[in-house]
């Protein structure tokens, strides 16, 4: 059996869950997160546990079982803590600010870019650089996070752009051989 799999999650004090066919609401006190799963899951709710089975052994179902469990645990997490990614921009002259509830980003075009989050997605300005997107949906606050730094990724010779804090980036050499070459 799938060691995530078969793992019941808790469900904390002030969690109420509704699992109608396929379908299952988790509400919290962040707010509430609907989701739809394969027909072929089975899942239940005993003693405050949320238990994830699945009908056969073959690796379809092995492969949704995991990920079954893995994505009611993430909607579990969401309503009550919730999720954050931050980034940060680096480089001469990028700089993000708040515009409302969108933020303006000046990250070496000719032009500000502004980006407008989607519904349930919250984004924060600290200072000048450093953006955080916040959220109760983890899949949903990933992909916002992708797309911000998708509009200037890190350059691969100066590393200037907009990248995940904590990232690193590996850095190309550029042309030293042309220089060695002239003399």
């Amino acid at each position: 059996m799938s060691r995530i799999g078969r793992m019941p999650i808790p469900i904390p004090d002030g969690v109420k869950v509704t699992i109608k066919g396929n379908e299952v609401t988790v509400e919290g006190i962040k707010g509430k997160l609907v989701r739809t799963f394969h027909p072929d899951m089975s899942i239940t709710l005993e003693d405050g546990r949320l238990v994830v089975a699945r009908p056969t052994d073959n690796r379809n179902h092995r492969a949704l079982h995991g990920l079954t469990r893995s994505l009611l645990a993430n909607m579990v997490e969401g309503v009550t803590k919730g999720f954050e990614k931050a980034l940060e921009l680096s480089g001469v002259g990028y700089r993000v600010q708040k515009v409302g509830d969108k933020i303006s980003l000046q990250v070496g075009f000719s032009h500000p870019v502004d980006f407008s989050p989607p519904p349930g997605i919250e984004l924060a300005v600290e200072g000048t650089n450093r953006i955080r997107v916040i959220g109760i949906d983890k899949e949903l606050v990933g992909m916002v996070a992708a797309r911000i730094r998708a509009i200037r990724p890190p350059d691969a010779y100066k590393g200037k752009g907009i990248r995940y804090v904590g990232e690193r980036i590996k850095l190309k050499p550029g042309k030293a051989g042309k220089a060695a070459a002239k003399g």
